[in-house]
């Protein structure tokens, strides 16, 4: 079961600069989708040097693609003023070890997520089971190891506030993973909520190549923890966000992605989970 988004994407058409397909949904927002997964960039066009933050690095492979939409973006040779991983699976650090390495830049994160980051800790196996299609067989063989970027890992603030992102805050969204965490800008109504939703449907391999609109829960077959997962969507939801730019999937806005949103919070037991939580959950009741 799926709640459907009746709306098109809010990203504009993908800009071709240089070499980079560049999605950009604000004046100072935009992001590259590298081959499943998001990553965004912010700060203006042509911010320069230090003038704008990554958010996750994609997935292994993905160096090039980001170093030239970053290029072609803000400016040849311009770094960020850090590198911002809403949590450490696989899909959303495949590069952050050699893109931090080569930058010279601070990575933040929600302490809980820094073993994972830190090389202390991998992630626990992959639910198999959880339906969908045919992603969740598949994700025995993605990597679970941790990458090590310790020399450079520095801890997210205490109130919620980003140094390098003014007017930007920082919100725990666990479930998916313990130390998850969605940005949201309260000015223009902005939320990156990572994988705590998505707006495709993670388990098809049709659906993510089809990128069709669609609101869901985090990926099923790697969030061990659902009732923390239920509570941030429902505060997720609580933001009525005006723009909304996930891990996967499309960039969507307006009265419809929030109908949706809502629609997925007040009713995420019985829809988000695996089926046979939800029937478990069902037979409880």
């Amino acid at each position: 079961m799926t709640v459907q988004i009746p709306l098109r994407a809010e990203a504009l058409a993908p800009e071709r600069l240089g070499e980079a397909h560049i999605h950009e949904v604000r004046p100072d927002l935009a992001y590259l989708r590298t081959a499943i997964v998001n990553v965004a960039m912010i700060g203006p066009a042509g911010a320069g040097d230090r003038g704008w933050v990554l958010v996750d690095t994609g997935v292994t492979g993905a160096r090039e693609a980001i170093v030239a939409a970053a290029a072609a973006r803000f400016g040849e040779g311009a770094r960020p003023a850090a590198i911002v991983q809403t949590h450490g699976h696989f899909d959303h650090v495949g590069a952050l070890e050699a893109l931090s390495e080569g930058w010279d830049v601070p990575v933040l994160a929600h302490p809980l997520e820094h073993p994972f980051l830190d090389g202390r800790e991998a992630y626990p196996p992959p639910d198999t089971a959880a339906d969908g299609g045919i992603m969740p067989k598949l994700a025995p063989l993605f990597p679970r190891s941790p990458v090590d970027v310790s020399r450079r890992l520095k801890p997210l603030g205490d109130d919620g506030g980003i140094e390098e992102l003014p007017g930007w805050r920082w919100l725990h969204t666990p479930g998916h993973t313990p130390g998850h965490v969605s940005l949201w800008r309260e000015g223009d109504r902005t939320l990156l909520a990572g994988d705590a939703v998505i707006t495709t449907g993670q388990e098809s391999a049709y659906e993510v190549a089809a990128q069709a609109p669609e609101m869901h829960g985090p990926p099923r077959y790697f969030t061990p923890d659902w009732n923390s997962a239920a509570r941030s969507v429902r505060l997720l939801a609580a933001l009525e966000p005006d723009l909304l730019v996930t891990g996967h999937g499309r960039a969507v806005a307006g009265p419809a992605m929030r109908g949706a949103l809502r629609r997925l919070a007040d009713g995420f037991e019985a829809i988000a989970p695996p089926e046979r939580l939800r029937r478990a959950a069902g037979g409880a009741s």
